[in-house]
């Protein structure tokens, strides 16, 4: 499979995944390996060309234990990307194999005429859109993430994945190819997410809220500043944004100009720390 062929999704992906990460071309699929963030499912996965069979997940196991886990033992997950709109149905094999989310992935893309006017904000006062200072901040932003993971997540082991995710970023941002924006209140950080770029497509990383501060409209306003700083003073032509289609956040993504444009499949097997 060569890298041309994928879909914007997965080439949005990659902008920011294989920085410090491992890609290859193989006959039958893309290879990403990240050595330093072994437990970043998305880091560590394998896209495949087509929707499998469910008589295919023999030859997905072991490819997968042959690319990644045996060379990685912490990697003990097992991650699918499908380069393709549609999935086949049932999958039963793979489903009694333990792969236990089959997410379907709303690719959405925005280009400069979209964007809307600036969204309201209620009654925030102290609330400041900004940059952060990685590393200086780096601490704040794990912090904030952990905070509001899905709590399905081992606690502990999210951490080290979203520090390590953070220290990449900040070797990005030195580059000048990585921005982690945030949503600041009297110091403290209310929503962030990060953007990639490579001159001309950005992607957005990692948008979240913390709890207490949701249904205020600050993942919103923080979304249309982090837009306009990339089209604006970046002069990129394209954003992308990949969500779940319902979830309700893909909501706040349209409501900023984001259309979708695609639809791609992710398959998983947390491991047992990430299982509760």
């Amino acid at each position: 499979m060569k890298l041309a062929e994928l879909q914007l999704g997965w080439q949005s992906h990659l902008l920011a995944s294989r920085f410090g990460a491992e890609v290859a071309e193989r006959d039958d699929c893309i290879v990403l390996r990240t050595p330093t963030n072994p437990t970043y499912y998305w880091g560590n996965c394998l896209i495949l060309p087509a929707a499998p069979r469910d008589a295919d997940l023999p030859h997905w196991l072991a490819r997968f234990e042959e690319e990644i886990a045996s060379r990685q033992p912490e990697s003990r997950h097992l991650a699918f990307g499908i380069n393709a709109t549609t999935l086949n149905d049932g999958l039963p094999s793979w489903r009694a194999a333990g792969i236990e989310e089959f997410d379907e992935t709303a690719v959405l893309a925005l280009e400069p005429d979209q964007l809307v006017a600036p969204p309201q904000v209620r009654d925030t006062p102290g609330l400041t859109l900004r940059p952060l200072a990685l590393p200086d901040e780096l601490d704040l932003a794990v912090q904030a993430q952990v905070a509001a993971r899905d709590e399905s997540f081992e606690p502990e082991g999210y951490r080290a994945y979203r520090r390590r995710a953070m220290q990449r970023m900040a070797a990005m941002q030195a580059q000048g190819i990585a921005n982690w924006f945030g949503a600041v209140v009297d110091g403290e950080l209310a929503a962030d997410c990060g953007l990639v770029h490579d001159g001309q497509l950005g992607r957005f990383q990692h948008v979240s809220t913390q709890a207490a501060w949701r249904r205020r409209g600050l993942c919103r306003a923080l979304i249309h500043h982090v837009c306009r700083h990339a089209l604006q003073n970046l002069r990129l032509r394209r954003l992308v944004m990949c969500a779940d289609p319902n979830d309700v956040a893909i909501g706040i993504y349209r409501s900023v100009g984001f259309v979708q444009v695609d639809t791609h499949w992710c398959l998983q097997r947390r491991p047992p720390r990430d299982r509760q």
